[in-house]
């Protein structure tokens, strides 16, 4: 499994794999893995010929008094658990590298991020709205698999996906 930090070399991997025809799966997650995590992942690596799993621990998506410096990392066991299931890539960028200094373009959802949990945390949505459509982006993959547990923000993302004409499947 290679790691990969930098932005510019996943693009070039990424880039590499779609010139050899290669479908690509993204799973893109928090870190922590636990068992419904390597569901998906186990379901991209089943269904794409390479697989890409993110860990990136967003902090456009914390509010102001919200967990974000508490939040779990534990990047060395999860890497030792995808090398494990057969993950091709592990891409963990750094927060100044996803958004460097002086980043200002954010992307919302409207409509069902004004409710149940877009209602209590005004900056969920917006900040996981971006940081997928800029994983998307720089990845390019043919699928992306995301967990149902959490379905607003899933409904979010196939908004997303849907209102942009983004060539992946959800």
């Amino acid at each position: 499994m290679k790691e990969v930090s930098s932005v510019s070399e996943m693009k070039k991997i990424a880039k590499s794999f779609r010139e050899k025809n290669l479908t690509v799966g993204l799973v893109p997650t928090m870190g922590c893995l636990h068992e419904g995590h390597l569901s998906l992942v186990k379901q991209s690596i089943q269904s794409c010929d390479r697989t890409i799993v993110s860990i990136f621990v967003n902090p456009t998506q914390f509010g102001p008094n919200e967990d974000l410096d508490t939040y779990p990392r534990q990047l060395q066991a999860d890497s030792e658990i995808l090398e494990e299931v057969g993950v091709d890539v592990l891409f963990h960028p750094t927060s100044e590298e996803m958004y460097p200094e002086n980043y200002n373009t954010y992307v919302e959802v409207e409509g069902i991020t004004e409710h149940l949990c877009g209602r209590s945390r005004p900056d969920l949505f917006r900040g996981v709205s971006t940081v997928v459509l800029k994983l998307f982006n720089i990845v390019q993959p043919h699928n992306a698999f995301f967990g149902e547990k959490d379905w607003q923000q899933l409904a979010v993302i196939e908004s997303l996906v849907k209102d942009l004409n983004l060539d992946v499947v959800i």
